[in-house]
């Protein structure tokens, strides 16, 4: 009776093997190589203004018949705006229990799928006095899983996409990795897409304030989340490499080489170190075009962060020479010309990345006609 047992045990778990495996696949589909095309922004909304005028991006994003997918990179509201005082008796003064409600309803509005990772402003500073103490980081962010990721391993938008959660792939090694929902990876023509929970504030590096002081729990949630991001850039690496990906994407909110960041007084970048020589040697194993997609500076910009380790952004983390990274800073809301980034993606060409700006309001700060 026992090898009986065992035997149907063995069965079953050889089905659910098989069956995660039909889903992994469904996630990384291989198309036959041809252009995608993504709309890609963040740090949006940043006042009720612009969250009022969103059917202008709405607008300008949907009447595109060539995307396909539709990528925020943090940032709900600006860093000087309440958080929700999710969890918190009585709510803090100031706070605004429904904003994220409100952000989640454009979400859906879009006709592509959406993926969207948290950015600094709606968790990791919630704490901070600027946005009104209104928040407890972990009750924030546990209350933005439960919201924006309430299926793991499909996308928000009008369209629900397939894509791989951390939820559901996390080594037994790491069973704490199931947590990390946010943390999704799929692949669309031949490209490998990962995004990352990867906040600014130097990695939710900064001591928590009164009343939410808790270092102990400070400390752990930032040692936790940066090991399970290691390990998810990892495995998307190594899924890029079985499945002959002509490149891979990375999606995350953090501008790791933010100079402003090291001046004095600044929250400092010393908390993504360990990250960027782990994306330094997989993108130069890979030999392949990376991207790295971030918002956080809110001010467009292309550069080659790695190509050079004597040049300013190199010294920042002292990382090898990484000549096929290349990251673009997407426009942030508060910045003129309002606009989001046309990002298209073609295998079947060197280079494989091609983008343009794409403006949908001529002021970020007052209603558009």
């Amino acid at each position: 009776m026992r090898r009986l047992v065992a035997a149907a045990a063995l069965g079953a778990a050889a089905l659910l093997s098989v069956a995660a495996r039909a889903d992994d696949h469904e996630a990384f589909e291989r198309r036959a190589p041809a252009p995608v095309t993504l709309a890609v922004f963040g740090d949006w909304p940043y006042s009720q203004i612009l969250l009022d005028s969103a059917q202008l991006l709405l607008n300008s994003i949907n009447s595109d018949p060539s995307v396909r997918l539709v990528m925020h990179l943090g940032d709900i509201h600006s860093g000087s705006m309440p958080c929700t005082g999710a969890g918190l008796n009585p709510l803090p003064a100031g706070s605004v229990p429904t904003w994220n409600e409100s952000i989640f309803a454009v979400f859906e509005r879009f006709n592509a799928p959406v993926v969207y990772t948290p950015g600094d402003n709606e968790w990791t500073d919630c704490h901070k006095k600027k946005e009104l103490s209104s928040g407890a980081p972990l009750n924030e962010l546990a209350s933005m899983r439960r919201l924006f990721f309430p299926t793991p391993g499909y996308t928000l938008g009008g369209h629900k996409k397939r894509v791989l959660s951390q939820n559901e792939r996390f080594s037994r090694v790491y069973p704490g990795d199931a947590q990390f929902v946010e943390n999704v990876m799929w692949q669309d023509s031949r490209v490998v897409f990962v995004m990352l929970n990867m906040p600014g504030s130097n990695n939710d590096g900064l001591a928590w304030t009164a009343p939410f002081t808790d270092e102990t729990a400070r400390a752990r949630e930032a040692a936790q989340r940066t090991g399970a991001a290691l390990r998810w850039l990892k495995k998307a690496f190594d899924e890029a490499k079985e499945e002959d990906a002509r490149a891979v994407v990375i999606g995350l909110q953090a501008n790791m080489w933010d100079q402003e960041a090291l001046v004095a007084g600044g929250d400092g970048l010393c908390n993504y170190t360990l990250f960027v020589h782990e994306l330094a040697n997989l993108s130069i194993n890979f030999r392949r075009p990376v991207l790295l997609l971030n918002g956080d500076s809110h001010l467009f910009g292309v550069d080659h962060p790695l190509a050079d380790p004597t040049s300013a952004t190199g010294l920042i983390h002292g990382a090898p020479a990484v000549p096929n990274l290349t990251r673009i800073t997407v426009q942030g809301s508060t910045n003129a010309p309002a606009e989001w980034l046309r990002l298209t993606i073609d295998p079947r060409t060197p280079e494989v990345f091609s983008w343009t700006n794409v403006v949908y309001c001529a002021s970020p700060t007052t209603a558009c006609p």
